[in-house]
């Protein structure tokens, strides 16, 4: 193996991502008193993050990745809201809301003129992530932003992440989402095999499989 394949690529870091949040979602949905299975779904979200902002900035066409995250939305709304509220309730957004406005707040700062400008971009797009109730809200917009403005920095990046973690959830559960720098920093720059779509099906199939075991275990669906 030589050493530019060694580490892990991307997909590596998809798969580790998904199965963080499957076991979150399970403890959520089906083991809410396991509050080990809280901690390792920590590790979902900042390499989500990571990885978004990796791929913005190898696409081709950053409008239609836009398109893609926001269709892949709508899509996992009915099976986020059924999953976590047994219903449609339009109170809370599924994570892939927060994931297009941080992709959206990246495009509209790569034609930003000053600092300024860019700041009251990445304001904008954190209080519609607080306004619209989305999955890790502003605190989202944060991760990615700080991800994409610090992308260069391997190292500086990631303990700016921890940094950021404490500092907007102190040291409760989600400070195990500092654990997901260890897999970030092994990523090698590789993409590895394409599984795009299956990644993004995945998060609204295994909701709504969840949410079809939650109404068979208690006895809704006969």
């Amino acid at each position: 193996m030589t050493e530019k394949n060694l580490g892990l690529n991307g997909c590596a870091l998809k798969c580790i991502a998904m199965a963080s949040m499957l076991i979150d979602h399970v403890g959520a949905v089906l083991y809410p008193q396991e509050l080990v299975l809280r901690m390792i779904g920590r590790l979902a979200f900042p390499i989500y993050c990571f990885l978004l902002v990796e791929g913005v900035m190898h696409t081709r066409d950053l409008r239609k990745y836009e398109i893609r995250l926001l269709l892949f939305a709508l899509i996992s709304e009915a099976p986020f809201d059924l999953a976590f509220h047994g219903r449609i309730w339009w109170e809370n957004q599924n994570v892939f809301f927060t994931l297009f406005l941080g992709v959206l707040a990246i495009d509209l700062m790569q034609d930003a003129g000053n600092k300024l400008s860019v700041f009251l971009i990445f304001m904008l797009t954190a209080v519609a992530a607080e306004a619209l109730h989305t999955d890790y809200g502003g605190a989202g917009i944060v991760f990615i932003v700080c991800y994409y403005l610090l992308y260069q920095k391997k190292v500086l990046k990631q303990a700016v992440f921890v940094a950021e973690n404490f500092l907007l959830y102190g040291i409760g559960v989600q400070a195990y989402a500092s654990a997901a720098v260890l897999p970030m920093l092994l990523y090698n720059g590789k993409k590895g095999p394409s599984l795009k779509y299956f990644f993004y099906a995945f998060y609204p199939a295994h909701l709504l499989i969840l949410y079809l075991i939650i109404r068979i275990k208690y006895g809704y669906l006969m």
